[in-house]
C-alpha cells in the first residue's frame, strides 16, 4: 500500500474542511438571501420589460467591435457581484441577440417564445432535474406531455417519445431506429460495413439537410440517401420515388426508409403524406415524417386536413420551439413501435442498474430511447405553455401565421416591382425584387438580380426594422419571410414591403449612377 507522505493528520484535514466554504448559496445570513431575492426580482422585471417593449427596439443590430472584444476576456478567477454581472448582460448581451422575440423577425423558422415559457425555464433551472432516468416526477411530466403530443399527432397512446434539442436530433434518432429495425440485429453494434445489407433511404430534394447528416452519422454514408425530385409545389414526386425504390431493389440494395416532410424549410411545402404512407406500407419501408416546421399545424382545424397521413408514420420529428412558441430548445421524437425504439438505444451498465423500489425504480428510463443520459427538464416549459394558453390558442396563432403569409402573397402579386418565386403553402413566402425596365440600360445591368436582392436583405437586417433571410428557388435568390412569431402582424408586412421597395429603388439608383463601360 503506497504511503501518503504529505498527508495531513486526520484532525487537521477535518479542521481544514470545516473552514472551507461549503456551498455556493448565500452564506452570511438572511440579509444575503434578501439581497439575492431583490436582485432576482430586478432581473426578472428587466426581462419582462424587454418582452413588453420589444417593438421599441431594433430586431437585430450588428455587434460593435468593442462589444465583441469583451468576449475575449480571461477566465474570471475572482468573484463579481451579481448586480454587476447583470449590468454587463443588459449592456453587452441583451441588445445583440438574433432578435427572434421581435415581431419583425421573419427570416428563419424561429419561434418567439412567451413570458410563461421563460418563467417555466426559471423553475426548471431551480429544480435542476436530470431526466436521464430514475423515479422522480419530472420524468412523469415529460411522459404526460409526450402523451399529449402523441394525441395531437394521431399516434397510438402506447407510442414512445422523447424530448430532444430539436428536429435535427429527432431525425437522427428516427434514422437509427429505422436502421436497427431493418437490420434486425439482436444486439447493439450493427456490422454495417462488413457483410451487412446495403441500406438506402429516400427523401425529396427539399428535405432538411439534417436528414442527410443523420444518415451519415448512422454510419450509412452520404450515398445511402436518394434525393428525389419535387413537383411544381415542391412536394416529393411519388412516381420518381417508386421508380428509385424499384431500381435499388433490382440492383441488390435494401430500401429501408422514406422521409416525408410536413413543411419544407425553403417554402413550407407538405408532401402527400397519405400517399407516402400507402407506398411505404406496400413496399414494407419505415415511414418517417420530418414535421419540424408543420406538424403542429394539426392544432389548427383549417390546416389539419393537409397533414392527413402523418398519423400513419412510423416515427415523427417536430419542434415545439417553432409554432409551439416554447423557449429554445424543445424538439420531440415520437415512435409508433416503442419496442423498436427502446431496442435501438437501451444499454446496460452497473451504475445504471434499475430497481423495483427506491429512486432507481421507474423503468424504462428516458435514456433507453435516445443517446443522452444527462437531460434537462425541457418538458416543463411545454407543460406550462399548453396548460396556461391551451392548445386551441396555439392553434389560432398557427392559423394566424399562415394568414399573414397569404396576406404577403397578395401584396407581392399586387406590386409590379415584386415577383413571387414559389407557391405559398403554409407560413413561408419566397419572392424577390425585380429591376425596373429601362431601355437605356445594357442587358448585363438587369441580370444581376441575385446580388440586388441579397443587398436588400442585408440592408433590411441592418436597419433593425425587419429581418428576412434568403434562399434559392429554382436557382434564383429569393427573399424569404417565415411567419412563426405569435407577435407578428400586418404592420410587419407593411414594413417588409416598404423596406424592400425602398432599398431596391435606392440600390438601383446607386447602380444607375455608375458609369457604363464603353468599348
Amino acid at each position: 500500500m503506497a504511503e501518503a507522505h504529505d498527508a495531513l493528520p486526520l484532525h487537521a484535514e477535518d479542521d481544514l474542511l470545516a473552514e472551507r466554504k461549503r456551498s455556493l448559496d448565500p452564506e452570511n445570513g438572511p440579509e444575503d438571501w434578501e439581497q439575492l431575492r431583490a436582485q432576482a426580482h430586478r432581473m426578472l422585471d428587466d426581462m419582462l420589460d424587454y418582452t413588453r417593449t420589444i417593438r421599441s427596439r431594433p430586431v437585430w443590430q450588428p455587434i460593435p467591435d468593442a462589444v465583441r472584444a469583451r468576449r475575449t476576456s480571461l477566465v474570471p478567477h475572482e468573484p463579481t457581484a451579481l448586480a454587476e454581472v447583470h449590468d454587463e448582460f443588459l449592456r453587452f448581451v441583451l441588445p445583440y441577440t438574433a432578435g427572434n422575440v421581435h415581431p419583425g423577425f421573419m427570416g428563419w423558422v424561429h419561434g418567439g417564445g412567451t413570458p410563461v415559457g421563460m418563467l417555466a425555464e426559471m423553475l426548471a433551472g431551480g429544480l435542476n432535474a436530470n431526466l436521464g432516468g430514475r423515479d422522480h416526477i419530472p420524468i412523469e411530466v415529460e411522459r404526460e406531455v409526450i402523451r399529449w403530443m402523441s394525441a395531437i399527432a394521431g399516434f397510438p397512446s402506447e407510442s414512445s417519445g422523447l424530448f430532444v434539442t430539436g428536429s435535427s436530433m429527432a431525425n437522427l434518432i428516427a434514422v437509427i431506429v429505422a436502421r436497427e429495425a431493418a437490420l434486425g440485429n439482436p444486439a447493439h453494434g450493427c456490422r454495417i460495413a462488413a457483410g451487412a445489407k446495403q441500406l438506402v433511404a429516400y427523401a425529396s430534394t427539399e428535405v432538411h439537410g439534417c436528414v442527410g447528416k443523420g444518415v451519415e452519422i448512422a454510419g450509412l454514408g452520404s450515398e445511402a440517401l436518394r434525393l428525389i425530385p419535387v413537383d411544381r409545389r415542391q412536394r416529393i414526386d411519388l412516381d420518381a420515388l417508386a421508380e428509385a425504390i424499384g431500381r435499388d431493389r433490382q440492383a441488390g440494395l435494401t430500401p429501408f426508409l422514406v422521409v416525408g416532410t410536413a413543411g419544407t424549410v425553403n417554402t413550407g411545402a407538405i408532401d402527400d403524406l397519405a400517399a407516402l404512407a400507402d407506398l411505404c406500407q406496400h413496399e414494407k419501408l419505415w415511414f418517417h415524417v420530418d414535421g419540424a416546421l408543420g406538424a403542429l399545424g394539426k392544432l389548427a382545424p383549417e390546416l389539419a386536413p393537409r397533414l392527413a397521413g402523418m398519423e400513419r408514420a412510423d416515427s415523427l420529428a417536430f419542434d415545439l420551439h417553432k409554432w409551439g412558441q416554447a423557449p429554445y430548445d424543445a424538439g420531440v421524437i415520437l415512435v409508433r413501435d416503442s419496442v423498436a425504439h427502446r431496442h435501438a438505444f437501451t444499454l446496460s451498465a452497473d451504475y445504471l442498474q434499475r430497481a423495483q423500489r427506491g429512486l432507481a425504480a421507474g423503468p424504462p428510463w428516458p435514456c433507453d430511447f435516445g443517446p443522452d443520459l444527462s437531460r434537462g427538464f425541457r418538458a416543463l416549459k411545454v407543460w406550462f405553455t399548453f396548460k396556461v394558453y391551451g392548445a386551441d390558442a396555439l392553434g389560432e396563432t398557427i392559423a394566424q401565421s399562415c394568414q399573414l403569409a397569404r396576406m404577403l402573397e397578395r401584396r407581392v402579386n399586387a406590386t409590379p416591382q415584386l415577383e413571387l418565386l414559389a407557391p405559398v403553402e403554409l407560413n413561408i413566402v419566397c419572392f424577390r425584387y425585380r429591376v425596373r425596365e429601362n431601355p437605356e440600360k445594357s442587358p448585363a445591368d438587369s441580370e444581376n438580380l441575385d446580388a440586388i436582392n441579397e443587398e436588400i436583405v442585408v440592408a433590411l437586417q441592418e436597419s433593425g426594422a425587419v429581418v428576412p433571410s434568403t434562399t434559392r428557388i429554382d436557382g434564383k435568390l429569393a427573399i424569404r419571410a417565415a411567419f412563426v412569431n405569435h407577435r407578428t402582424g400586418p404592420a410587419e408586412i407593411d414594413a417588409l414591403i416598404d423596406g424592400v421597395l425602398a432599398c431596391g429603388s435606392a440600390i438601383e439608383e446607386a447602380r444607375n449612377r455608375k458609369p457604363v463601360p464603353r468599348d
